[in-house]
């Protein structure tokens, strides 16, 4: 893939929101037991005012957020409907959203999910989406060819930050390099052919990630702040040189402030404030 009119455009637009609004990404993640502490009922109801209450929080002061798509595909075509507005709101507010839907496949598969998460006629368009590159990395180009052509972005799992992960990620390919830092320098390849960071990295914050990511420029999504262990005072450690489009993500310790939506706003920010501090 060659360079295209819409060169450039993902890392402009990711660019401009972490200077404007900062790096932290805020997860909504509406498990059964975070609507019971809210007080809401496990329905597309309580659904759909979880995410109303999240977007009035986070859409005036924080530049990325990252709905767990399980957690509204659950209750079917109601939930998703509610994922729907949700993303077009965000949107709307000037949220750039990373749908964290981990998808992958082969071939028209791989085209249609692409579609249904990149292309801006697609009612799940987004920002960007969380993808797996364990059919192969090259099975991911229709959503290289996807985020290319609509100026998105991808986030391909790399080095993750459950334990589980360890086993398949840091073994050892053939060349003598893990098949995490094969994905970290594969992702590196595409992003040169795309002319453009098309292709960012989830890379966990609970751990050493043992990653050469020196030759690594795009984004990367940094999950496990705050409920799952890891602190922003970890990151400059752990991302030496990567810190520009580093993107911490933290759900469980920011939500945990609602429902009132001057708290969980207030959380969020200061969130975003001690990553902020913390990388510089």
């Amino acid at each position: 893939m060659t360079g295209s009119p819409e060169a450039g455009v993902w890392r402009r637009k990711l660019t401009a929101a972490v200077r404007s609004r900062g790096r932290l990404c805020v997860g909504i993640d509406p498990h059964s037991a975070i609507l019971a502490s809210w007080g809401l009922d496990d329905t597309v109801a309580g659904l759909d005012r979880f995410a109303r209450i999240c977007v009035e929080a986070f859409a005036s002061d924080i530049g990325v957020v990252k709905p767990q798509v399980a957690f509204f595909e659950r209750f079917g075509s109601g939930g998703l409907a509610v994922l729907e507005r949700t993303i077009a709101d965000l949107r709307a507010a000037g949220v750039l959203v990373v749908a964290d839907a981990k998808r992958g496949d082969i071939g028209s598969t791989s085209e249609a999910y692409a579609r249904a998460w990149l292309d801006p006629s697609s009612p799940l368009a987004s920002d960007a989406v969380t993808v797996s590159p364990y059919l192969g990395v090259g099975a991911l180009t229709p959503f290289v060819e996807q985020a290319t052509e609509h100026g998105c972005g991808l986030f391909v799992l790399a080095r993750t930050s459950n334990p589980e992960g360890a086993a398949l990620q840091q073994a050892v390919t053939a060349t003598g390099a893990s098949v995490a830092q094969a994905v970290v320098d594969e992702a590196a390849a595409v992003n040169t052919r795309a002319n453009d960071d098309v292709m960012g990295l989830v890379v966990g914050a609970t751990r050493g990630h043992g990653l050469d990511l020196r030759t690594f420029s795009g984004p990367i999504l940094a999950p496990g702040l705050g409920a799952q262990g890891a602190t922003a005072q970890d990151l400059p450690s752990l991302f030496q040189g990567s810190s520009e489009l580093l993107l911490p993500n933290s759900s469980r310790d920011v939500l945990r402030h609602g429902p009132d939506v001057a708290a969980l706003r207030e959380a969020a920010i200061v969130a975003r404030d001690t990553v902020e501090h913390a990388l510089a």
